[in-house]
């Protein structure tokens, strides 16, 4: 089993590695993406879990990258969503991997329910969206707003959203190490 600081430093070691890669054409790199949404989570005042989350929301771009950006250009969905959530899985409780897992799903359910939302999604975003299934229809936007972490993934969708901006500066990878630590399932150091 693997202790607190190997998980912790397993991601790290993706985020300075993968995390340097473009980002979907977005004009910041997916580790200052993901650096980013975690920084606007942790202003909010946001709980430990779901800062984590917002830090590891897109870990599954990570996972295969090449492969992953390849399917959304080709036209299909990669399940970055999912597939981060379960990677993070072993790790991490449903407090952390669920909004992972779930964000994705909000865009849509935003796109459903806020008529002007679709009006904030970056350009890449709207090309994502129509490869992950569109806005919900009112059936799967019921479904999605009554998920354990349905609101927590909204919550995220936004701080996903609004970090995207290459001029902002914000902690490193190395400010959230305790707190990774923290909430990991992992044995001991």
């Amino acid at each position: 089993m693997l202790t607190s600081r190997q998980v912790v430093d397993a991601i790290a070691d993706l985020f300075a590695g993968e995390g340097a890669d473009d980002y979907l054409g977005e004009d910041v790199t997916q580790a200052e993406h993901m650096l980013q949404a975690a920084a606007l989570a942790a202003a909010e005042g946001a709980p430990p879990a779901l800062v984590a989350a917002a830090l590891l929301h897109d870990v599954g771009h990570f996972r295969g990258a090449v492969h992953g950006r390849e399917l959304m250009s080709g036209g299909r969905d990669n399940r970055h969503s999912h597939q981060g959530a379960d990677w993070l899985a072993p790790w991490f409780g449903p407090a952390v991997t669920e909004p992972v897992r779930l964000h994705v799903a909000a865009k849509r359910y935003l796109c459903a329910v806020e008529p002007e939302y679709f009006a904030l999604l970056s350009p890449a975003s709207v090309h994502t969206l129509s490869v992950q299934g569109g806005p919900m229809s009112p059936a799967e936007a019921t479904a999605f707003a009554a998920e354990p972490f349905a609101q927590d993934a909204v919550r995220l969708r936004r701080w996903d959203d609004a970090a995207k901006d290459a001029s902002v500066a914000v902690p490193d990878f190395d400010h959230y190490r305790e707190m990774l630590a923290a909430l990991t399932g992992a044995g001991d150091e």
